[in-house]
């Protein structure tokens, strides 16, 4: 990278410092790709708040909770495309006969992947809060049934999607479910000892809230889904794979002003008050969002993806985590912009 692209883009740093100083975290990661090229590269602080903890650097893999969801949304485009799961408006009963038929009832494989299955799993027992496709809300219980329908029609686990098809052809050494945690991975710092919502888990079968990822590896999963697969001239997975996870999903039915889903990717679509994406990305962007505050954006008119990377957990007293992650994506933006004008002289 070159001086300018370093200035360019030190406020989209500028931003991330900014966070990292509201957050309960012990270090943070930047990363800008555009046109091809890591125009935007910087680690600051350690991987945990122990006075001899490892510095933050390039093979540092961090816990990135709800970002994990980009890939479960690829192992569902996975199981569509090759046949596995034949239509995405399949009502989740036809695959998973032992769930509460009158509960989950004309609730289908699209309301999974875009959060408008209606359904939670946070009390005694589940319960139904509105009907299937009107309104969006992020619960968990949807993404369990997605990975066992997953699992069940494809005979693999997320995670052996992934590796299988992503991971190992790309040599990406630095992403994966862990059962148990190395030197090179985070501790994810917790505003409290007893933290209720801080759940660690061993499966590896790429299920549950324990993916840790590099900067770099995060980065370039963005990169190979802006490529639409192809990498250094070879079509890794078919395009239409890609298309399938990174385009609009959410059902026609949706009431405006709730966010717009791929394969659980957000897209920028029509204006949202509960989006997470800046209003200046252009509309077919996607981002995801993890609660540890790393944030993956790709902006496929600009050629543009951008990470930020931090070991914290949830939202602090005065923290509006979704007004900042929206200034991070229009400060990528700004960037952006400035760039272009400066090519124009």
């Amino acid at each position: 990278m070159n001086k300018e692209e370093v200035q360019r883009f030190t406020r989209v740093h500028r931003h991330t410092l900014n966070t990292l100083d509201q957050v309960v975290a012990s270090g943070a990661a930047t990363l800008v790709i555009q046109d091809d090229e890591i125009t935007f590269e910087s680690y600051v602080g350690k991987q945990s708040d122990k006075e001899d903890a490892r510095e933050i650097q390039a093979d540092t893999q961090f816990h990135v909770a709800s970002v994990r969801k980009s890939y479960i949304g690829f192992a569902a485009a996975y199981a569509v495309y090759y046949g596995y799961i034949n239509d995405i408006d399949e009502r989740v009963t036809n695959h998973l006969p032992e769930v509460d038929a009158s509960l989950w009832e004309s609730t289908t494989i699209r309301h999974l992947l875009t959060h408008t299955h209606g359904l939670t799993d946070k009390g005694e027992k589940p319960k139904r809060l509105h009907p299937p496709g009107e309104e969006w809300r992020y619960e968990g219980i949807g993404l369990k049934a997605l990975t066992q329908i997953i699992e069940k029609t494809t005979g693999q686990t997320v995670a052996q999607i992934l590796h299988k098809n992503v991971f190992e052809p790309l040599k990406m050494t630095e992403s994966g479910w862990y059962a148990k945690l190395g030197p090179k991975h985070v501790d994810v710092i917790l505003r409290e000892a007893n933290e209720g919502d801080w759940q660690p888990s061993t499966s590896t079968k790429g299920d549950d809230k324990n993916m840790y990822v590099s900067a770099r590896d995060l980065a370039f999963w963005g990169y190979f889904n802006l490529k639409l697969g192809c990498i250094d001239g070879r079509q890794i997975v078919p395009k239409a794979l890609i298309e399938l996870a990174t385009s609009l999903h959410s059902p026609a039915e949706l009431k405006e002003g709730f966010p717009r889903n791929g394969y659980l990717w957000f897209v920028q679509d029509q204006p949202s008050d509960q989006t997470e994406i800046g209003a200046s990305v252009p509309k077919g962007s996607y981002q995801i969002l993890g609660y540890t505050g790393v944030t993956l954006l790709v902006i496929p008119d600009e050629k543009v993806v951008a990470v930020r990377m931090f070991n914290s957990f949830g939202s602090p007293e005065g923290y509006d985590y979704l007004e900042d992650v929206r200034s991070f994506g229009d400060t990528v933006m700004s960037s952006i912009e400035e760039k272009s004008k400066v090519d124009q002289r």
